[in-house]
């Protein structure tokens, strides 16, 4: 049996696109060239590039980029995306957990939750932040976003996620969040690209910020900032607080 997010996304790419989370793509992408000074030089990888949005806006705008998906099917619609657009991007299958590079690139992106953190254990999490961290060049930059544990704490996610419902997107129940382990646990509805109907138990990793910060200092990364994530509208300006439903993290790695 494939676990929930495989399971997922195996075929809900055009759906995906489709869902209010996918919108703020252009404010997050003039925010990932302000954080890297416009420099077209830097080779950046996308991490769980589901249907490619910021791997193709960021290449349109002059970058090198190899976006990576577990998913054939997101891959799949991303190179469409790309082709219709004129535009040659390398996008590559691969599991977040086993990602090949080493030293390769000038920045590493894991937007909207890409990849991390869906994994089973916090064991495969970290896999995720080691491959990324290997991947990187000393002095690169890892910019991510991932789910803030502050928020769970104070809020419902459950009427949370309720408020964010479109009509046609997915549907979110039964959730409930384990204070021991930072997990909330929930039941995903969705109607796939063919049409079909999927109930999903999905299990979701939160975060504190003390957390972020220590797993990264064991990965070699120097400097760790932490924001409140805005859909489109990522800024340094934004200072963490309860009420943020995602963080937003900016890491460097130690030069050599």
């Amino acid at each position: 049996m494939k676990p929930w997010y495989e399971e997922l996304f195996a075929d809900y790419a055009e759906k995906y696109d489709q869902e209010a989370f996918t919108r703020g793509t252009i404010g997050e992408c003039d925010f990932v060239e302000k954080e890297i000074g416009n420099d077209k030089k830097l080779k950046i990888l996308d991490i769980g590039c589901g249907t490619g949005r910021h791997a193709i806006e960021l290449t349109r705008r002059g970058y090198a980029v190899v976006g990576v998906d577990l998913s054939e099917s997101q891959l799949r619609r991303a190179r469409e995306k790309a082709g219709a657009q004129g535009l040659a991007v390398d996008f590559r299958r691969h599991d977040a957990r086993r990602l090949p590079f080493a030293g390769e690139f000038d920045l590493a992106l894991m937007l909207c939750e890409g990849a991390f953190p869906l994994m089973e254990t916090d064991e495969m999490n970290f896999q995720i932040l080691q491959g990324a961290a290997r991947a990187l060049k000393p002095g690169g930059k890892f910019i991510f976003t991932t789910l803030n544990g502050l928020f769970p704490l104070f809020h419902s996610v459950k009427e949370f996620l309720a408020a964010e419902k479109k009509e046609g997107n997915a549907e979110y129940g039964e959730n409930s969040f384990d204070l021991l382990t930072f997990r909330d646990r929930s039941t995903t509805v969705i109607v796939d690209d063919r049409g079909k109907r999927k109930e999903l138990s999905c299990d979701e990793r939160y975060y504190v910020p003390s957390e972020i910060t220590w797993l990264l200092k064991t990965l070699g990364f120097k400097k760790t900032d932490i924001f409140g994530a805005r859909l489109g509208a990522f800024s340094r300006a934004d200072k963490l607080t309860a009420d943020d439903f995602e963080m937003l993290v900016i890491a460097e790695k130690i030069s050599k």
